[in-house]
């Protein structure tokens, strides 16, 4: 499948989310093979990198499963920090904060909304 990885004509917040989404899922493989994870987390970052791919190639429906993916990954680690995990999932919480910020930003959406198919 033809394509690009990253678009340098996209804004900033959308090119920094489209690498923030390959990085995380790149380390959530590492460190699910690795230290052995769950694997619905791990489909959520393949799902989340594979997204990001469609973003980058201007695709409305990977946009939004972007959008969908990391809340869902914002409120796992909420989930987790509820249920007795602690506050060890702190920068988890904030890097995810970050990706759904990036992606939700009115200069995202605006690209989103003109240029998207």
């Amino acid at each position: 499948m033809p394509g690009r990885w990253i678009d340098k004509s996209q804004p900033q917040t959308l090119q920094g989310a489209v690498l923030f989404s390959y990085l995380n899922a790149a380390l959530a493989l590492l460190f699910g093979f690795i230290f052995g994870g769950s694997s619905l987390i791990l489909l959520v970052f393949v799902l989340l990198a594979v997204a990001a791919f469609g973003i980058a190639n201007e695709r409305r429906v990977a946009y939004w499963a972007g959008v969908v993916l990391a809340c869902a990954y914002v409120l796992g680690v909420l989930y987790f920090m509820v249920t007795g995990g602690g506050f060890g999932g702190i920068l988890s919480l904030l890097f995810g904060g970050i990706l759904v910020a990036m992606l939700l930003h009115p200069e995202s959406r605006h690209y989103e909304r003109i240029w998207f198919k």
